[in-house]
């Protein structure tokens, strides 16, 4: 194979919480003497792209400006691109609100009349958001998420709810599934994660640690893949899986293992 270009998850990848997963830091040095671009994909709709570097900087991972994306930055340029004037309900963080607001849409705080539904993770998720819900869909307003994650790795590594838990709720009170749901596996968020690395689908491999988001865009784009064990995917899921990555590794530290 040729790699060219190498598409980084976060998160059970590169670290867990505020600490670099052992031998990250010197795999990511390695890519680079290979010559090789780097992008790095969150699907935490919480942080920008340059919340991300900065943030990867201090934990001694050699990450440059315009290198990371999130499920946030491209929930952000797609709303701009499709909904600029629309009036945006939000369901989520106040960070994703302020950013959404920060661009070509208005986030208003009444769900009736809104153009659109946007949910997202947030960890103050409430009945009354499920009441929002209905209000703002039974005027056919277009519905929007963040990113599919289920879970994410909380404290110690621990497992708590995600965006996708968020979004589950809301469709089995409105009956409604998502019209469009931003992150990793979209092809939103493969055109924001090649962009960034200026590559072909076909010369660049993914490393990540998520079957369904990670392994799933690189499968649906002909993307190389490599599934890291150091995350939330075990052998047993990974058996009754019908995503099946080309690589299995230990994990990042590995990943000279698999490259030409």
């Amino acid at each position: 194979m040729t790699v060219r270009g190498v598409l980084l998850d976060l998160d059970g990848t590169v670290y867990h919480d505020d600490d670099p997963l052992p031998g990250a830091p010197e795999a990511v040095d390695r890519l680079r003497e290979r010559g090789l671009s780097i992008a790095f994909f969150s699907n935490n709709p919480l942080h920008g792209a340059g919340e991300y570097v900065d943030r990867l900087q201090s934990l001694g991972i050699d990450a440059r400006p315009g290198e990371a994306c999130s499920s946030a930055v491209v929930t952000r340029e797609y709303v701009d691109e499709h909904h600029a004037g629309d009036d945006v309900f939000v369901i989520g963080s106040r960070s994703l609100r302020e950013r959404i607001d920060r661009g070509r849409a208005e986030v208003v705080t009444e769900p009736g009349g809104a153009d659109v539904l946007l949910a997202s993770w947030t960890d103050e998720f409430h009945y009354d958001d499920m009441v929002a819900a209905l209000r703002a869909l039974d005027t056919g307003t277009v519905y929007l998420g963040t990113d599919p994650d289920p879970t994410f790795p909380g404290p110690e590594g621990h497992p708590v709810p995600g965006t996708g838990a968020i979004l589950r709720a809301i469709t089995g009170v409105t009956e409604r599934e998502p019209d469009r749901v931003l992150g990793k596996p979209s092809e939103v968020a493969t055109e924001a994660a090649l962009d960034r690395l200026g590559q072909a689908p076909e010369d660049v491999l993914v490393v990540g640690d998520r079957l369904g988001t990670d392994i799933l865009l690189g499968e649906r784009a002909g993307m190389q893949t490599a599934l890291v064990m150091t995350g939330v995917t075990d052998d047993a899921t990974l058996a009754a899986s019908d995503v099946k990555p080309d690589h299995v590794l230990d994990s990042l530290a590995d990943v000279d293992a698999i490259l030409p």
